[in-house]
C-alpha cells in the first residue's frame, strides 16, 4: 500500500492537469486549491461552453464533470470531450441520486463517479486511479488486442467490489448473531465466504489485467530469490498437497540480475507454480530451474516450470494466454493472459508452454538480464 502511495505522489508531481467543470463556482475554488497544494495544475470552467473551450486549449489530462451544467446536458459534452481528446479521463461528479445517469455516463466513456458530498481522500483516490487507468490506455493502444477490457474492467469492478463489501459486513454481523453450532447454518455462512472470496479475486484479476506497468517501480531483481520466495509461499498455501508432490530445484549459482518489477515477477512465478500443484491434485512432481543463456547479447534469464500433471489438450494450446479461456471449474481464466502481460508486454521477455495430454506441461519464461559486472563469461 505504501508503495501504490508512493507512485500516487510521484504521478502528481508531474503536474497532471485537471479541469474542474461546475457551475458552483466556490465548490470549484474549494476542490481547485486543495489539489493545487497536491501538485496538480487546475483550470475552471462553471459551464459547458467554457469547459469545451478550455479542452480544446489546454488539453487536460483529467475533468472532473458535474453532471448538471446550465447550458450542455452531461452526456453531450462528455461527448464532446471525447471528441477533443479520446483519451482525456473524465470523473462524473453528481447529487445525491444521479448515481444510475452517471453509470450510463461511465459506459459511454467516464472512468469513474463521486456523489456529493465526498471527502478530499476519495476524490483524490478516484483520481489517482483514473490517471492510471488512462495512462495504462494509452501505452495499451499499442497493442490493441483489449481495448474494450479496458474500460470494462474498471466498471465492473465498480459494480461488484460495493455489493461484495456490504455482504461481507452483514455476514459478518450474521456470523456473530448466530448459533455456529448449527451445521447446516455454519456450513452455509463459509458458502457465503469461499464466494465472496472469490468474487474479490476475480475482480483483483481483472485489475491487475489493465493496471498499468508502474517504470519506477522497476528494480534489479534476483530470480533465484524470487523463486525460493515462491516455493515457501506455496508450501504454506498448498500445505496438505505438499506432501503428496514431490518438488525439485536447481538454481544457476550465478544468475545474472533482471531489470524489472518485483511484484509482478514473483505473480507470475506464483501463478504457475499454483496452476501446476492445482493440476496435481493426486500428487506427482514438480520441478523448477533456472539457468541463464548467454546469447543473444546482453542474454537471458530462463525459469523452467516442469510438472507430470495430466497435460493439457492439443486443441485448447491456442487458447491459454486468452482471457477468460480455462478448464478449472473455480477459475478466472485471467491467470495465463496476466503472466503474458506482465512477461511480453511490460518486461520484454517471452513465455512459452509445451504440453502433451497426460504427460505433464513446462512452461518456459525468459527475462532479458541486467548483468552485473563480474559475471563469468559475460563482456
Amino acid at each position: 500500500m505504501a508503495q501504490d502511495r508512493t507512485s500516487d505522489k510521484k504521478m502528481t508531481s508531474i503536474k497532471r492537469k485537471i479541469l474542474i467543470v461546475d457551475d458552483n463556482i466556490e465548490f470549484a475554488k474549494t476542490v481547485a486549491r486543495t489539489l493545487e497544494k497536491e501538485g496538480f495544475q487546475v483550470s475552471l470552467a462553471s459551464d459547458g461552453n467554457a469547459a469545451i473551450l478550455a479542452a480544446s486549449n489546454e488539453s487536460p489530462d483529467l475533468v472532473l464533470l458535474d453532471l448538471k451544467l446550465p447550458d450542455i446536458p452531461g452526456v453531450e459534452l462528455l461527448r464532446i470531450m471525447k471528441s477533443i481528446n479520446e483519451n482525456v479521463a473524465v470523473i462524473i461528479i453528481t447529487a445525491y441520486g444521479g448515481e444510475r445517469v452517471a453509470i450510463d455516463l461511465m459506459k459511454a466513456g467516464a472512468i469513474d463517479f463521486l456523489s456529493k458530498p465526498f471527502n478530499f481522500e476519495d476524490l483524490l483516490n478516484a483520481i489517482n486511479n483514473a490517471l492510471k487507468i488512462s495512462d495504462a490506455q494509452k501505452q495499451d493502444k499499442k497493442h490493441e488486442r483489449y481495448p474494450h477490457l479496458e474500460k470494462f474492467f474498471p466498471f465492473l469492478a465498480h459494480e461488484i467490489r460495493n455489493p461484495l463489501h456490504a455482504i461481507g459486513g452483514a455476514l459478518a454481523i450474521i456470523q456473530r448473531r448466530s448459533d455456529l453450532r448449527d451445521e447446516y447454518l455454519a456450513k452455509s455462512i463459509g458458502i457465503i465466504q469461499e464466494e465472496v472470496q472469490h468474487l474479490n479475486e476475480f475482480v483483483q484479476e481483472c485489475l491487475n489485467f489493465v493496471r498499468p506497468p508502474v517504470r519506477s517501480h522497476f528494480i534489479e531483481v534476483e530470480i533465484n530469490e524470487v523463486v525460493t520466495s515462491v516455493i515457501n509461499l506455496i508450501s504454506h498455501m498448498f500445505e496438505e498437497l505438499s506432501k503428496k508432490i514431490r518438488v525439485s530445484i536447481e538454481t544457476h549459482p550465478q544468475l545474472p540480475r533482471v531489470y524489472g518489477n518485483y511484484d509482478e515477477i514473483k505473480q507470475v512465478f506464483l501463478n504457475l507454480v499454483k496452476n501446476s500443484f492445482e493440476a496435481m491434485a493426486e500428487g506427482g512432481e514438480f520441478f523448477l530451474k533456472t539457468r541463464f543463456k548467454a546469447t543473444p547479447h546482453p542474454g537471458w534469464v530462463e525459469i523452467v516450470f516442469i510438472d507430470n500433471g495430466p497435460g493439457i489438450k492439443k486443441e485448447n494450446m491456442d487458447k491459454l494466454f486468452s482471457p477468460f479461456f480455462t478448464t478449472k471449474l473455480r477459475g478466472t481464466g485471467l491467470g495465463m493472459a496476466i503472466c503474458q502481460r506482465i512477461i511480453v508486454e511490460r518486461h520484454r521477455g517471452r513465455i512459452r508452454v509445451a504440453s502433451e495430454e497426460g504427460k505433464g506441461t513446462t512452461v518456459t519464461v525468459e527475462l532479458p538480464a541486467s548483468l552485473p559486472q563480474g559475471v563469468p563469461g559475460v563482456k
